[in-house]
């Protein structure tokens, strides 16, 4: 068994990463991006051996990285035969080609990465067709100099082309017409999903949202009692779950669906819309944060800025702060007459800063240690109880 394990680990991609430090950006929080990118690696199946960094106004627009930083990644892939580089941003088509032919490498660059996993990740017929279809719209742009060999579709006499079109353009068009194709299965199944979500009757539909990882399937199983695969790892959830939930006589449903990112790619933003119909069409949203993670408020304002592109940024939210048994903070020196910073502050303290908010209601809960949890039933209790009396006024005997 551990020479299969170590055979396995032998056969795993090794790769480096590569990211830009902008101006007026801390060095700290392109640590904790590269952090980022090295879990996505690491749930793609993919071994970090080194991080690089650049400080630059802006990504080189030839080869994303200056001349000079080029040359010593360059010389490490060589000396230590490292198989890919990963970088923490979208490259354009010409950085690709251009990275590709001076370090003779795959290369990978965060929004491709994405969909990879994406790709491992889909189990259904309908996530496999979206991610497909990120996939393709993608790879269109792209096909110079990432020969895929699709099927060769070779033209004959009195075919455009001559002896035939030219094996780019043929690649274009078989991805276009699969495009197309894709495109059409998935507006089959939304009409289907729409009927599905019409039979569910009048029930307050309530929704898990929030940053990958951040504990919403663990929450969906607490409340609803059920079993939806939950691991510590990056988009563990692509499909949506509903379950119907009953609290003291009070039905609603449930709905869990996949995580936000950091520059999720709007390919997948796009295809996942369909998806993300359960999120659109709820009566409150449950937005799980992470409040163990160094930079939760920015993982914070990206899943409200997703939510607004997908047409849900009005919805009311019950904020729900998760992993508090995971908190850690530094107390500071009281000689150190610095600026107290995020990691200097207590959680009793982020607690009453963020309750003073009262524009947002919320909760502080540890989804994996049961802390808070009958609280955070008794809250939401109320809030669907009133999202139901104000449906149904004269029925409200019933709880």
């Amino acid at each position: 068994m551990a020479e299969k394990e170590k055979q396995i680990e032998e056969c795993r991609t090794r790769a480096v990463l590569v990211g830009v430090i902008r101006d007026r950006q801390e060095e700290r929080q392109a640590t904790e991006y590269l952090d980022e990118l090295e879990f996505l690696a690491e749930t793609a199946g993919i071994e970090t051996v080194c991080r690089f960094t650049q400080r630059l106004p802006a990504p080189n627009s030839r080869t994303f990285l200056g001349p000079g930083k080029l040359e010593e990644v360059i010389a490490y892939l060589e000396e230590y035969e490292i198989d890919t580089v990963i970088f923490d941003d979208e490259l354009t088509p010409s950085q690709t080609r251009n990275l590709e032919r001076e370090m003779k490498r795959p290369i990978l660059d965060r929004t491709r990465l994405i969909l990879n996993i994406f790709a491992q990740r889909a189990t259904t017929a309908y996530a496999k067709t979206q991610v497909e279809l990120a996939q393709y719209e993608y790879l269109l742009p792209r096909l110079t100099g990432m020969w895929t060999h699709l099927e060769r579709q070779r033209g004959g006499t009195g075919t455009r082309g001559g002896a035939g079109e030219r094996e780019i353009e043929t690649d274009r068009r078989i991805i276009r017409n699969r495009i197309a194709k894709l495109k059409e299965d998935l507006k089959k199944i939304d009409r289907q999903m729409a009927v599905q979500r019409g039979n569910r009757g009048s029930l307050v539909r309530v929704s898990l949202v929030g940053y990958t990882n951040v504990g919403k399937s663990t929450l969906m199983n607490l409340l609803s009692k059920s079993e939806v695969f939950a691991e510590n790892k990056l988009f563990a959830t692509l499909d949506t779950t509903v379950r119907k939930v009953v609290f003291d006589n009070l039905p609603f449903l449930l709905s869990d669906t996949v995580g936000f990112i950091r520059k999720l790619p709007h390919q997948l933003v796009e295809s996942f819309k369909s998806t993300l119909d359960e999120v659109r069409e709820a009566d409150l949203l449950l937005h799980v944060v992470d409040i163990s993670h160094p930079n939760f408020e920015e993982q914070l304002d990206v899943v409200k800025q997703t939510l607004r592109e997908i047409g849900a940024g009005d919805k009311p939210v019950f904020l729900i702060f998760n992993k508090i048994d995971a908190y850690t903070y530094e107390e500071k020196d009281p000689d150190d007459l610095t600026p107290a910073t995020r990691r200097n502050v207590s959680l009793d303290e982020l607690r009453h800063s963020w309750i003073a908010q009262a524009n947002t209601p919320c909760i502080f809960i540890s989804a994996r240690e049961r802390i808070n949890i009958d609280k955070l039933r008794k809250d939401l209790y109320g809030m669907v109880h009133e999202i139901h009396a104000g449906r149904y006024p004269f029925n409200n005997y019933l709880y």
